[in-house]
């Protein structure tokens, strides 16, 4: 089935009570994007007519996604007057004639889990999977391999509550089910709301034909709680793991380590235990030693760590960078940082050698200010560089410096220090104790 022949709606209108947060549930996070990121991505390999529902926090919904995608249709729902999946349905207006039926807190779904809507053509398919303990599902009634009806657990008599197959939430329903049973549903049950599902009886009802589709319950895990985002995350982060590893990328012990969507690889990379990358990171034929974290950075021909810190827009190319050394929006390029450093705001040329505890001052409390640093600087052990600061090449800083001037010239020795003090016995005065 080709892109122009199906369309697509995501019902994100949902409060997500259960989440127990202030966030809407489809924004939470996975894997560095949120829930309705993952589903609209998916979507849009297989379709170009993207609807997605919304009514709690719209505004922030629409605002969220409107800054990944273009061209998503967004449709406001009446919560108040028409409640529930089949109010979501109310407004919306597909254009192809298979419409397909997500919901909003599946942040497993791929595109290759929903070929099997695309390859029936029933007037409407269903999901389902059968569990050992379906509690909290609606159940789906199935005979002579056609789905017969659909019931909440909440409506369901002690019968229907002992059925295992149960309904995974995501349907296909051809146009004209959708055009003419939408405006038909009504809100007489336990919750007064307008069921979906409801779709399913009429149907039936007409002699329309309705098969279910069995699925993989690991993609349409929905998430209604912390716990359930908790375990999604770790499914999330096995397949990208696992995607990078195929690709060539060693990791060692890779249920350590965490990887966002957004992140990237390039030639052979090594990460060790506890790395953690994030943002739109680029690692490039480089090797990340232990419990590091990046963010946002590109790391080309370098090594980073163990316990280094990236902070975005960082950019790291032919470059030791050690333990305890954190990077903030600065370009090094052929420099060695060994440990203990801090370099903010900052450029620094091949060659350079940048002292343990050294630090670049690149805060007033009301801007940041940037500190040059140009080819083959030695940069002694605890020293200060003043912002703005711009160090030509060929410099020597002695350990323990505090820089301050604006341009130091190529060639130059600088070295701040007070004279050396010493108090003979003052020890034993202080504490009283000369043995």
């Amino acid at each position: 089935m080709k892109k122009e022949d199906i369309s697509i709606v995501i019902l994100a209108a949902g409060k997500g009570s259960r989440m127990k947060s202030p966030t809407p549930k489809v924004l939470h996070s996975i894997s560095g994007k949120p829930m309705l990121y993952h589903i609209i991505k998916a979507s849009l390999e297989i379709s170009d007519d993207i609807s997605v529902v919304v009514a709690h926090q719209k505004e922030k919904v629409i605002e969220e996604m409107s800054a990944y995608f273009e061209n998503i249709h967004f449709v406001v729902q009446d919560a108040e007057n028409f409640p529930g999946t089949g109010g979501a349905m109310m407004g919306v207006v597909p254009k192809n004639e298979k419409v397909l039926v997500l919901n909003g807190d599946m942040p497993l779904i791929t595109s290759a889990s929903l070929q099997g809507f695309l390859d029936t053509s029933s007037d409407v398919i269903m999901s389902i999977f059968d569990l050992k303990d379906p509690s909290g599902y609606g159940r789906v009634i199935i005979e002579n391999e056609a789905v017969q009806y659909i019931v909440e657990q909440k409506d369901a008599n002690e019968t229907e509550l002992k059925t295992t197959t149960v309904n995974a939430g995501i349907y296909a329903f051809s146009k004209s089910v959708i055009e003419k049973y939408t405006p038909l549903l009504s809100n007489d049950n336990a919750q007064e709301e307008y069921y979906l599902t409801d779709l399913i009886a009429m149907a039936k009802n007409d002699g329309l034909s309705i098969s279910p589709l069995l699925v993989n319950e690991e993609n349409f895990k929905g998430v209604n709680s912390k716990k359930d985002l908790s375990d999604s995350e770790e499914i999330m982060q096995t397949r990208i793991k696992t995607k990078w590893m195929n690709a060539g990328v060693i990791m060692q012990l890779p249920q350590t380590i965490y990887i966002e969507e957004s992140v990237a690889f390039e030639g052979e990379c090594k990460l060790e235990n506890g790395v953690r990358l994030t943002g739109e990171t680029l690692i490039n034929n480089s090797h990340i030693k232990a419990h590091s974290v990046i963010e946002d950075s590109v790391v080309k021909n370098s090594d980073v760590g163990p316990l280094a810190h990236l902070r975005p827009a960082s950019y790291i190319e032919d470059t030791h960078i050690g333990n305890f050394v954190e990077v903030k929006k600065s370009s090094l390029k052929g420099v060695k940082a060994g440990h203990l450093s801090y370099i903010g705001d900052a450029q620094v040329d091949e060659g350079t050698n940048i002292g343990a505890g050294t630090i670049t001052c690149n805060y007033d409390g009301v801007k940041k200010y940037k500190t040059i640093i140009g080819k083959n600087v030695f940069i002694g052990s605890d020293s200060q560089l003043i912002a703005p600061i711009t160090i030509k090449d060929d410099v020597m800083i002695a350990a323990g410096t505090t820089v301050t001037s604006g341009v130091v010239e190529s060639g130059n020795l600088v070295l701040s220090r007070t004279k050396l003090r010493l108090v003979k016995d003052f020890y034993y005065k202080f504490f009283a104790k000369k043995q």
